[in-house]
């Protein structure tokens, strides 16, 4: 899967870019937000595309997915998702927001993200811990330009995000894909994590902890995008939550 938002949506971490150095004196070898599109495309059988206005583009295909992680993908009220991976508490997820039984994992998040949106008092990292399983999302509102992703806690499911030359933040559950498209610009996505156009990069793991980025170097001695780990050391600001609280101003 592959999706990409411009910064219309969200403005990438500059923590990720990291242009190389070569006798020519350094060339960047990214592709911009619509080439990294067409090639995933082109080179992708079987994949289905949506271009999500203005501000992006959501890509997937099952070619290639695994037994375990397979990908999903749905849109209700003008919210998009593609989901990767299984839930193992899916019947439960169901039953707490009111789904039939034929409701996948795609259908549980996007419910659960207009749920605690609209009118829900809990933050994000209390809804993301009660979804069990190897997992990886991309969710996108694009009534309010409200973009999140996650992925589980134990990084089970591989999610990797990037920058393309034109500073689009990119994400994809293939490496390749983003090596590709985001050059040496691009880390794993970090486990028990989620990222929203709003607060940025948060641990729902560890919600009182910050973040910090890591230099990366990969197995040719090549500098590459920061990876982005929690802070021990540091905690961030523990939030007050009425019952009159807004998710949306949470993600």
């Amino acid at each position: 899967m592959l999706a990409a938002f411009n910064k219309s949506v969200v403005d990438a971490p500059q923590e990720l870019v990291s242009l190389p150095v070569g006798a020519d004196g350094g060339s960047d070898m990214r592709k911009t937000e619509k080439q990294l599109a067409d090639i995933f495309v082109s080179t992708q059988p079987q994949t289905t595309s949506f271009t999500l206005g203005p501000h992006g583009f959501m890509a997937y295909t099952h070619h290639k997915e695994g037994l375990l992680m397979p990908r999903s993908f749905g849109v209700v009220d003008d919210v998009f998702c593609v989901f990767v991976g299984a839930l193992r508490n899916l019947p439960l997820l169901r039953q707490d927001y009111g789904l039939t039984k034929n409701a996948n994992e795609v259908m549980v998040t996007i419910e659960a993200f207009k749920a605690l949106r609209d009118r829900g008092p809990f933050p994000a990292d209390q809804v993301l811990n009660h979804f069990e399983g190897s997992f990886a999302f991309v969710l996108f509102d694009s009534s309010s330009k409200t973009l999140m992703v996650a992925s589980d806690i134990e990084g089970k499911c591989s999610l990797f995000w990037g920058c393309t030359s034109d500073g689009s933040l990119a994400f994809s559950d293939d490496d390749q894909v983003l090596k590709n498209g985001c050059g040496t610009s691009f880390a794993p996505f970090p486990a028990g994590c989620y990222f929203s156009s709003m607060k940025g990069l948060q641990s729902y793991e560890h919600p009182f902890n910050k973040m910090k980025a890591v230099p990366r170097v990969d197995s040719t001695g090549q500098m590459c995008g920061s990876t982005f780990v929690v802070d021990s050391a540091k905690k961030g600001n523990i939030p007050h939550v009425s019952s009159e609280a807004n998710w949306s101003q949470d993600i």
